[in-house]
């Protein structure tokens, strides 16, 4: 069995989006089962109108992010464009490519009543030479069938009366998707087309195209494996879309899903490994990956289970990789990557390593994102935290026990130990003595030295701040 070389191409015309991602890793795994596998990145920039280079740029960061590292590329499909014109000019001049001037509202009109979709074929035989308005279509066979033999759905047969002769080259000499592709794999050697079921309708063309230049070249190259991958779906079971469904795959490394978690996650769109275990390392995933275990239904993309997931494996991290992976969230002085548009909410100078290396593990256990750190943090850094407006109108502004709790706390904080334990003991003792719960004392409590009502524990919290500046806290909530 020759070492699989599989290709991952996707188009720089938007953010990369998780199925496209989902593409890369399937491909990617398979590359690398085998000493000798590659994976290559090709980039298919042949549409020029909707190319633009930041969503290269993307793909490639992306990429990087998840550690699918290319073992050739990435390369520009427009590099290659003088290959892709020889190969039009090959096929017109065996007579397996032809020029057409017609336009869409021209075969309609021929068309008339006949709603039958695709080209008539009108100028197969016209004998029309390169123009201005002449595109070049691919001659079909008018009868017989071809059947694409795929890995995870198993033979697709697809009746040659109802592929029409299609466009291979703009009349600007453009080499279209369909034909490059197909140059591209040749060249490049490829054994595996692996990629989403949107494109199996593209298979018999690209079957076909492979066959022709086989012919007109003279140079046989094998035919690769078609794998075509399920649709990932909503919670509506809808077809993600860009539009209404979050699948940009940038927008969760800002948020702070880790690498690991978003490619275990991928991993299980579609497929899963032995056993009933989910949270599963990549070298198992590598290991135990067969496409033929791919299923063809379409696959749910939960972004609510994948964050729990990321909260897994957040809790799973050493104090050091916790503190690395969090640093380009709450550090400002950080030197490493930092998420799109993103500014620490504290200076650098009040931000303190050692308060924060001590509040790390508190916070660890209770975030599901990278992302939610700050929040939780924020009181620790900023000189004043704004307040949740409806937690302060609820704990303190209209609550009278609320705010005997606040003044009997700035009292007893002026002299009493302030380590966590007392504190704790002292605040349980001033909540008792009006009637109050633990929970019900804390609340106004946390809010005024916090600005919320949710955080990291109160009382190794208020033990961090320090009794100067909870005490001033605990004044300025009660003045306000």
């Amino acid at each position: 069995m020759r070492p699989p070389r599989v290709r991952f191409a996707p188009s720089p015309t938007g953010y990369f989006h998780v199925g496209s991602a989902r593409s890369a890793l399937f491909n990617w795994f398979i590359a690398r089962q085998h000493p000798e596998g590659v994976f290559i990145l090709r980039i298919e920039d042949t549409d020029e109108s909707r190319n633009r280079e930041e969503w290269v740029d993307g793909i490639v960061s992306a990429m990087e992010w998840l550690g699918m590292k290319a073992d050739i590329g990435p390369y520009r499909q427009s590099n290659h464009d003088a290959e892709h014109r020889a190969a039009t000019a090959a096929l017109i001049a065996a007579g397996r490519a032809y020029y057409c001037d017609c336009t869409a509202d021209d075969v309609g009109d021929r068309k008339g009543d006949n709603k039958t979709p695709g080209y008539d074929g009108f100028c197969r035989d016209r004998g029309l030479a390169a123009g201005e308005r002449t595109a070049v279509r691919f001659r079909t066979p008018d009868s017989g069938a071809i059947t694409v033999l795929d890995l995870i759905r198993g033979p697709v047969t697809f009746e040659q009366t109802v592929l029409d002769d299609f466009v291979i080259a703009k009349s600007s000499g453009a080499v279209l998707y369909a034909l490059a592709n197909v140059v591209d794999d040749r060249r490049d050697l490829v054994t595996h087309v692996i990629r989403g079921e949107e494109h199996l309708p593209n298979a018999p063309k690209q079957m076909m195209l492979w066959s022709a230049l086989t012919e007109v070249t003279g140079v046989a190259v094998d035919l690769p494996v078609y794998a075509h991958l399920p649709l990932l779906v909503n919670e509506q079971r809808k077809k993600l879309s860009k539009r209404r469904d979050p699948v940009a795959t940038e927008s969760y490394r800002d948020q702070g899903i880790l690498p690991e978690a978003f490619v275990n996650y991928l991993s299980l769109l579609g497929w899963s490994p032995r056993g009933d275990e989910e949270m599963v390392d990549l070298a198992t995933c590598v290991r135990q990956f067969r496409l033929e275990d791919v299923s063809h239904s379409p696959a749910f993309f939960d972004v609510k289970k994948m964050t729990a997931m990321n909260g897994d494996y957040i809790r799973r991290l050493s104090d050091g990789a916790f503190a690395q992976a969090v640093a380009p969230w709450v550090n400002p002085s950080t030197g490493s990557w930092r998420p799109t548009d993103y500014e620490t909410p504290w200076l650098s100078e009040r931000f303190n390593p050692t308060v924060f290396a001590t509040m790390a593990p508190l916070v660890q256990e209770r975030i599901a994102t990278l992302g939610e750190a700050p929040a939780m943090v924020a009181f620790l850094f900023l000189a004043d935290p704004p307040y949740d407006e409806v937690a302060f109108d609820k704990s303190i502004r209209t609550n009278e026990a609320g705010r005997g709790v606040l003044a009997a706390c700035l009292d007893a904080f002026a002299t009493c130990p302030f380590d966590a334990p007392s504190l704790h003991s002292i605040v349980a003792e001033i909540g008792e003595g009006r009637g109050l719960n633990l929970r019900k004392t804390q609340a106004p409590l946390r809010c005024a030295i916090t600005g919320t009502l949710v955080g990291p524990p109160l009382f190794e919290s208020l033990a961090l701040v320090g009794r100067d500046e909870v005490r001033r806290r605990l004044a300025q909530a009660l003045e306000r």
